[in-house]
């Protein structure tokens, strides 16, 4: 059998499955799941091309891990065939752990398990199934693989993860203003030692990339009507939740189920053979089938937000830049009041919260330059825009959102 295929990608064109290896992962059920789970979550409520999904997204990262080594290989770098199929595979399966609308999953059902701490197990996993194919791709995705970069192309700052989902989300969005020059980044990626860094005639093409993630942030993953649409889909799971502890029956598929009434620990993904099997089963269809039979269940307040969340009579919200006053929430919970909603009630439809961005965590995780005499510098440091350095400081923003116009009772 041919295992070696090509796939035709609406961002960079054809993109190549290179090896046995690689094609036999994209075809495992662990990967396909990706198939059905939306990249952005709910950001179509927003976009409505924001349909894309975690596997487009893994297999551009693939895309781009092969283009940035075969530019290393290209600057007289030393890397083996065996490393750069063990890349590849890290990069394409580095999002398995994420559950259905990925956050939301992860913030409710899962609170105590890091997605990240699953794909691990679901990597390792796949490894023994593999007779050990995978021993390289997990060090080089934990971080213990000896040659250090390999690790910062698949998580850092810079690394082939973020270079896709800036491109494709801005793509999907059509958010041009998010829109990066991957190629020219990845043919300015040099190395230093065992270090990642860019070559210094890449700092505009860095600028543009730090602006563009600040940007798709605030116009995207943290859309003030984006964040309401989360906030009442986190309410929905919590109140299931809520109703399955309680003994009740929920409509939902029986893996869904299991994590509607449990809470599991990643000791519990370790020891229990048959729950990462439930786990792969859930996916978007899940949620979306568990909402919309939801909305015929007794208790009000499901039925209530789930229809809400079904038909896009999304709750109000309001974005303040400091922490909401009693002067700005009372008069809320008086209109909720005045619609008949007692004070459990209002609980599931009056959300605070708070959300945070800053595009460059330089002391965490700093993005080195590589200039003409050889010296490093962080890119706040060789950068002549002082904008750079404004993107380190932590912006916070507070959130208020409520529904209008509701009504349990007729």
């Amino acid at each position: 059998m041919n295992k070696r295929k090509i796939i035709n990608d609406p961002v960079y064109g054809f993109i190549t499955i290179a090896s046995d290896l690689l094609f036999d992962l994209v075809e495992h059920p662990y990967f396909q799941r990706l198939r059905r789970i939306k990249q952005l979550g709910l950001a179509d409520v927003v976009y409505p091309g924001a349909l894309h999904t975690r596997f487009h997204h893994a297999l551009g990262a693939m895309h781009l891990m092969t283009q940035a080594l075969k530019s290393l290989q290209e600057k007289g770098h030393q890397i083996s065939e065996q490393e750069v199929e063990a890349a590849q595979a890290a990069i394409l399966l580095h999002d398995l752990g994420h559950g259905p609308f990925s956050h939301v999953l992860e913030s409710v059902l899962m609170p105590d398990v890091a997605h990240e701490s699953i794909t691990l197990v679901m990597m390792k996993d796949l490894n023994r199934q593999m007779k050990g194919r995978l021993d390289m791709a997990i060090q080089m995705f934990e971080g213990t693989y000896h040659r250090k970069f390999f690790h910062q192309m698949i998580s850092s700052q810079l690394d082939m993860d973020r270079m896709d989902y800036l491109k494709r989300d801005s793509f999907y969005t059509g958010v041009i203003e998010g829109s990066i020059g991957a190629d020219r980044l990845i043919k300015m990626l040099d190395l230093s030692g065992d270090q990642l860094v860019m070559e210094e005639k890449g700092l505009l093409s860095i600028e543009n990339f730090l602006h563009a993630r600040r940007l798709m942030y605030w116009q995207v993953y943290l859309h003030k009507t984006l964040l309401s649409a989360q906030a009442m889909l986190t309410q929905v799971l919590h109140r299931a939740r809520e109703l399955s502890a309680a003994g009740e029956t929920l409509f939902a598929t029986p893996d869904f189920s299991r994590f509607l009434k449990n809470r599991f620990s990643l000791a519990d993904f370790e020891m229990q053979k048959d729950l990462l099997a439930s786990f792969n089963s859930l996916d978007d269809n899940d949620i979306w089938a568990s909402v919309k039979g939801w909305v015929k269940h007794t208790d009000p307040v499901l039925s209530s937000l789930s229809n809400m969340l079904l038909e896009r009579k999304l709750f109000k919200i309001m974005i303040l830049d400091m922490p909401p006053t009693d002067e700005i929430i009372n008069p809320i919970r008086e209109q909720l009041s005045k619609s008949g909603l007692n004070t459990f009630e209002q609980s599931y439809f009056l959300i605070t919260g708070e959300t945070s961005n800053w595009a460059y965590e330089k002391d965490q995780d700093p993005i080195r330059v590589k200039m003409k005499d050889g010296k490093l510098l962080d890119i706040a440091s060789a950068s002549d825009i002082p904008t750079i350095d404004a993107l380190t400081k932590i912006v916070r923003k507070y959130y208020v959102c409520w529904g209008k116009n509701v009504s349990l009772r007729d």
